[in-house]
């Protein structure tokens, strides 16, 4: 395609530090511009582990990359703004207070993009340059055909698309102040800074006390996620939006798929996307074989 965007990377250096949500200490994190072509890429402990479907391992309530027994966790957040804002190419260098830590989490903050979208925007975006001086056009994943991958009642179905579009849907039957939400978006556009970075993590009160068992959320409080309850509804109103879970849900899937990137190219398909009851890259591995055996590879430059 003609007229085709050329990578980006960030204008300046961001420097944020906060609590995490699981082990509750605090990280720091410094994000650097970064060369075209090489993508996203976090270093920690100086072990370099990109931003790839390729270092994903399973995990409980967030998104992990692991490389060399090296963890990164709750990615998801930071990794949406930037697939989202367009940072194509960047470092992302992230230290826990413990030296001797071989895991660290990415600061939760509220519990939503905010931060990171404001602090991309704060610094500026600027074209990216790989080390020879060059410019490099920006590719995007592209479907040669429809895909559906599945897990109990959770699906992922795509269908090809000149421009990428998100549906995704919620059901929680026995939270009625939640119940079933579906919110719909360009995902990629203006609309994510208004309408979906600043949605907040949500979670039912009544699960709480068994994730805390899990050893998992000790730096969750109401300041960083919205609480409901299946009898008394939501316990820290208001809410940023009625459907706001719904909206988060798609935060976290943008994120998600921003993994497919490579060398520097956009993550998220081409394509209109549609989830249900998908949460923290549950569905991962299914759809990482299913992209593949659709041509995900095949690119187009984006316009």
């Amino acid at each position: 395609m003609e007229n085709g965007k050329l990578q980006q990377t960030l204008a300046g250096c961001i420097e944020l530090s906060g609590k995490t949500l699981h082990s509750g200490k605090v990280s720091k994190v410094k994000i650097w511009p970064g060369f075209a072509g090489e993508g996203r890429y976090f270093e920690f402990h100086s072990n370099l582990i990109p931003a790839s479907i390729d270092f994903v391992r399973e995990s409980l309530l967030c998104t992990t990359l692991c490389k060399d027994g090296y963890k990164i966790r709750t990615v998801e957040h930071l990794l949406s703004a930037l697939e989202a804002k367009g940072i194509d190419n960047c470092r992302i260098q992230i230290q826990s207070l413990d030296s001797e830590d071989t895991e660290v989490e990415v600061p939760f903050f509220d519990g939503s993009a905010n931060a990171w979208v404001e602090a991309i925007e704060q610094v500026g975006r600027k074209e990216a340059l790989d080390r020879c001086g060059n410019n490099v056009e920006k590719l995007a994943p592209h479907l040669s055909e429809p895909f559906y991958v599945s897990r109990n009642d959770s699906f992922m179905a795509a269908f090809p698309a000149s421009k990428v579009h998100i549906s995704c849907g919620i059901d929680f039957p026995k939270v009625p102040a939640i119940g079933c939400q579906w919110f719909s978006s360009a995902a990629l556009d203006d609309s994510y800074e208004k309408h979906i970075a600043c949605s907040r993590t949500f979670c039912i009160y009544e699960e709480v006390e068994h994730m805390c068992s899990m050893g998992l959320i000790k730096g969750g409080s109401l300041d960083n996620a919205i609480v409901c309850s299946a009898t008394k509804g939501w316990l820290n109103p208001p809410l940023r939006f009625p459907d706001e879970p719904c909206r988060h849900k798609v935060l976290d899937l943008i994120g998600d798929l921003s993994l497919f990137a490579r060398s520097g190219s956009q993550g998220f398909p081409m394509a209109r996307v549609i989830s249900f009851k998908v949460s923290a890259l549950s569905l991962s591995l299914g759809v990482s074989v299913r992209l593949n055996r659709v041509k995900l590879n095949k690119k187009i430059l984006v316009n």
